[in-house]
């Protein structure tokens, strides 16, 4: 199941779109598989004060071994596959992904470099996008509160 959530210019957590009831608590490997880093900073932003991500039960792990759901940023490049890859296969069933930005979905600044191998969902099954370049942390937030109701669903 694919969900593309609609790029909105909401900032502030409380006007998310969806409605939020702790379903579960989700853990998170985040994989740079090859961007600019402009992602990776509003991913970073998830944990400051403001947005405040944990209060969601959401949280972030090192080890794919103990995720949920793997969060992957940027083009996947040649050297980023097979350690994307063996993420994936690491994390433990049920294993969700959540693809945050536009190149993970396009590629569409780097798709002619000899590099590239292409948009994520070329190599593994994603479950939601965030478009945006790059998206904002409620956006993010609300990809990953969506990606929990339909982790429910499917424990």
């Amino acid at each position: 199941m694919f969900f593309l959530l609609k790029r909105s210019f909401r900032v502030k957590t409380e006007d998310l779109k969806v409605k939020h009831k702790k379903v579960i608590s989700l853990f998170i490997r985040e994989v740079d598989t090859g961007s600019c880093n402009a992602c990776e900073i509003e991913v970073a932003n998830l944990n400051n004060p403001y947005y405040d991500v944990e209060r969601f039960g959401i949280k972030f792990v090192a080890s794919p071994k103990h995720a949920d759901v793997l969060l992957i940023t940027g083009c996947v490049t040649r050297n980023m596959l097979i350690p994307m890859i063996k993420a994936y296969e690491n994390a433990p069933a049920p294993k969700f992904v959540l693809t945050v930005g536009d190149c993970t979905a396009e590629c569409p600044y780097f798709k002619d470099s000899y590099a590239v191998e292409g948009p994520v969902s070329k190599h593994l099954p994603v479950h939601v996008h965030v478009p945006g370049c790059p998206p904002e942390p409620a956006q993010v937030i609300e990809g990953l509160l969506k990606l929990s109701h339909f982790a429910d669903k499917d424990l």
